[in-house]
């Protein structure tokens, strides 16, 4: 095995955060916006600061096994929940597959590395909204009308 030139902290070779990271960091932010909680709040309920809570939201800090329990109970979902909906190029720029070179991707692959759209400040504040519409009617009315408008503006098939 040929070990290369990678931190110790699971970030890749080029400094930049481990999409893994980033994956469970966006997940914790998806949740804690969902459920309209603060930084400030999560951090309070965890014993952290927020500017902590924003490190792990980006992926820059690391988060520990027992902090992931923690923020899981808080968060009312279950410790998988941080790990769903992770693409297999994600998946394959694990520390471990990183330290081994086996995930197969060029050197430059993480600078292609996309942000996934849910994790998007937009996208979060739109389903925010739209959870907040109390009639059931008018919010169904609300998912067709985004429905049609994605498949006339070239979004393809909506379902």
């Amino acid at each position: 095995m040929v070990k290369r030139n990678v931190s110790t902290r699971g970030r890749l070779e080029n400094g930049a955060p481990n999409p893994v990271d980033v994956h469970v960091g966006g997940r914790m932010r998806l949740r804690r916006t969902l459920l309209g909680m603060s930084q400030e709040k999560l951090g309070e309920a965890i014993g952290l600061t927020f500017q902590q809570v924003q490190k792990y939201e980006r992926g820059a800090n690391r988060i520990g096994a027992s902090r992931l329990f923690d923020l899981s109970r808080v968060l009312d979902v279950p410790v998988s929940y941080f790990f769903d909906d992770m693409s297999d190029n994600t998946q394959n720029l694990s520390p471990v597959n990183v330290i081994k070179g086996s995930s197969g991707l060029s050197e430059d692959a993480p600078a292609g590395f996309e942000v996934d759209p849910m994790t998007k400040r937009e996208t979060l504040e739109l389903v925010r909204a739209y959870y907040n519409i109390s009639d059931p009617q008018v919010r169904k009315r609300v998912y067709e009308l985004a429905k049609a408008l994605a498949s006339v503006a070239g979004g393809g098939s909506a379902e």
